[in-house]
């Protein structure tokens, strides 16, 4: 368990449903289950199990024939998973990568810097990991961690955060350049589902490695972590590495319509089309066009947001 003046505030009005102890439920004043996920979101159902199972197999299908089609063309794939604290992003990758063959498809998880590391150059480290011909590797969390919880939690000088919105676009700006393919996700979580997700690690004991002093402190920085998020919105929603955001109070179409992206971002052959399927606007698109409560829209504008030219939920295809 973890100590902290947040600890026991996780659970307050909130009880375990002992009926399920092989996944905690947790339950209101009333007795009645926590239906946060619905805060913000535009959908009154989650997905259910037998939809979502189908439609992962047929999208992971497509994930082998993509990465094969990868591997053949010597193309170099970067998919980053950013977003909030128990967004999702681990969960999804690990849909993302549970079938691909593991010689071609990296997962990318850095500890913090060894003393050695924090004299270097900052995106120096991650350098290290990009893809050879025929790789896709995916980053769970980023060098973008400068962009959000260091400056937040004060683990990098206000000097060190703005340096990082100046050269990021740069730096990604030689990636694509030099052929590889950036794919940026954002996924999004509502305050009171990032509170649930948090108290559910916390009585769930295969969770509980999950839950971290910063998740903990981060309950009262959502503010400072919006702010941090529309600051590197504006620094780094650029054409050549345009933000995706997707909306993950409901995981299940959160992870589905993050590995439609991924597949919609390739001409890979052969694509089975009626599969893959059409993006869902409502839940994955451009940094400008979903926002959380209490977001206002004229935060990303006026604004260096990407300009987009094949509509919501979608961004052009690398050539």
């Amino acid at each position: 368990m973890l100590s902290g003046n947040h600890e026991d505030d996780l659970l307050d009005g909130l009880r375990v449903d002992d009926s399920q102890p092989e996944r905690p439920v947790l339950l209101d004043e009333d007795g009645r289950p926590l239906r946060t996920w619905r805060e913000n979101y535009p959908y009154t159902e989650k997905l259910g199990r037998k939809e979502y199972e189908r439609g992962k197999r047929l999208l992971q299908i497509e994930l082998l024939k993509l990465q094969r089609w990868i591997r053949d063309q010597g193309q170099r794939v970067v998919v980053l998973c950013e977003g909030r604290d128990a967004a999702g992003k681990g969960g999804t990758i690990k849909r993302f990568t549970e079938r691909l063959n593991p010689r071609g498809a990296r997962v990318v998880a850095l500890d913090k810097p060894t003393e050695r590391e924090a004299t270097q150059w900052y995106f120096q480290r991650y350098v290290a990991h990009l893809p050879a011909a025929g790789e896709i590797v995916f980053f769970d969390r980023s060098w973008y961690n400068r962009a959000g919880v260091e400056p937040v939690m004060g683990f990098c000088t206000p000097r060190q955060h703005q340096q990082f919105l100046q050269q990021a676009p740069l730096f990604e700006r030689m990636l694509t350049d030099d052929g590889i393919v950036l794919v940026k996700f954002w996924f999004s979580v509502s305050r009171a589902e990032q509170r649930t997700r948090f108290a559910i690690r916390q009585v769930d004991p295969v969770r509980q490695w999950k839950l971290s002093p910063t998740d903990v402190a981060s309950l009262d920085l959502w503010d400072a972590y919006t702010k941090a998020k529309v600051e590197m919105f504006r620094s780094t929603d650029t054409d050549h590495a345009p933000w995706t955001v997707v909306k993950t109070n409901d995981k299940r179409r959160g992870r589905l319509e993050a590995m439609r992206h991924l597949l919609l971002r390739f001409d890979y052959e052969p694509r089975d089309d009626t599969a893959v399927g059409k993006a869902d606007p409502l839940v994955i698109g451009p940094a400008d066009t979903l926002l959380e409560a209490g977001e206002d829209p004229t935060d990303l504008s006026p604004s260096r947001l990407a300009d987009y030219h094949e509509g919501r939920g979608q961004h052009p295809r690398p050539h």
